[in-house]
């Protein structure tokens, strides 16, 4: 019965050991401090407005490559209200192997301007795709920079954002 007894009281101790660590008092909370106000007396000055000009978007003449260097491009719309895209494609010619450089730009109705361009390698079937509207008077302007350096304009037209034909 005494080895009853020793381990009935270190099982008692050891449960009192627990309960006293776990009832500890807890320290009270600091208290939030008020959030203070500081009154600025800075001036700041108007707004000015800033004069903007919309791009054109009516399309002007094009011209023509020579006939070693000229290529064919198709612009198009790709006629979906949600996410309306503009779409250029290289069509072919027997520029491709010569041209460096076709520059393509979108006017859109709503005035804002993108651009992007194709470098070599071009091949037939090589796109570029910018933003549009759901309107009928985006404009693009597509340009063929020739094997001398100068920049022709081989297209410049509206782009229907769908066509029933």
């Amino acid at each position: 019965m005494n080895k009853m007894t020793i381990v009935f009281t270190l099982m008692l101790c050891m449960v009192l050991a627990l309960v006293a660590g776990c009832a500890q008092p807890t320290a009270p909370a600091a208290a939030t401090p008020a959030p203070t106000t500081i009154q600025t007396t800075e001036t700041t000055a108007p707004p000015t407005s800033v004069p903007t000009t919309l791009a054109s978007t009516t399309p002007g003449p094009t011209d023509t490559l020579s006939e070693i260097w000229s290529i064919q491009v198709q612009v198009q719309s790709n006629g979906e209200a949600i996410d309306p895209e503009i779409t250029t494609s290289l069509r072919g010619g027997k520029g491709m192997n010569v041209i460096p450089e076709i520059d393509v730009q979108v006017t859109r109705s709503d005035g804002v301007v993108e651009s992007d361009k194709m470098v070599q390698p071009l091949f037939v079937g090589k796109n570029i795709v910018l933003a549009g509207t759901t309107q009928n008077s985006d404009r693009a302007e597509v340009w063929a920079i020739t094997p001398n350096g100068d920049r022709v304009k081989i297209y410049d037209g509206y782009v229907p954002f769908r066509s029933y034909n």
